[in-house]
């Protein structure tokens, strides 16, 4: 798994926290899932993108964003994920798992996530099987990227967290 030393430390950190300080902690800053960039570039999809995967017709492509601006931005971007994914869940998670489906859906957008058999073995009660979903969501515009494959690796693995020790 490719969690960095520096990102598992921060997560220890936040442990007892709860799901969407695990989630922020996870996907922001320079050693996060979502590796902060400063200024605005095209992702792999083609998207004007800045700061830690914000999209969106507020991207000023010529501007250099601060650490404050990011930090903002995953805030405001998170709290809608959270709203959705919660609003979808209905089965009892812990923070880590919930985490983990804040951080795979903050990737591949609410919508897919809304529509996914993960969401529908999830909400069945199959949380092993919810969990195993995540390994088929490693390809964008029909590539498989080995970014990809690392993060859903880094949210199985805190899909199985139970409690702070895990986390060492």
């Amino acid at each position: 798994m490719a969690l960095s030393s520096a990102l598992r430390k921060r997560l220890l950190a936040v442990a007892g926290a709860g799901a969407f300080t695990i989630a922020a902690t996870l996907l922001g800053g320079s050693d996060g899932l979502e590796g902060r960039r400063y200024t605005p570039y095209l992702d792999v999809a083609g998207v004007l993108t800045v700061c830690d995967g914000h999209t969106g017709a507020d991207v000023i492509r010529d501007k250099s964003y601060t650490d404050s601006e990011c930090d903002s931005l995953l805030r405001i971007d998170l709290q809608q994920v959270k709203n959705s994914v919660d609003a979808l869940v209905n089965v009892p998670l812990n923070d880590y798992q919930r985490a983990a489906l804040y951080s795979f859906a903050y990737n591949t957008g609410t919508r897919a996530f809304a529509s996914s058999k993960l969401l529908l073995k999830l909400n069945a009660g199959d949380i092993n099987g919810a969990r195993e979903e995540l390994r088929r969501w490693i390809y964008a515009k029909g590539v498989r990227r080995k970014g990809l494959i690392n993060r859903r690796q880094i949210e199985r693995w805190l899909f199985e967290v139970k409690n702070k020790d895990d986390l060492r």
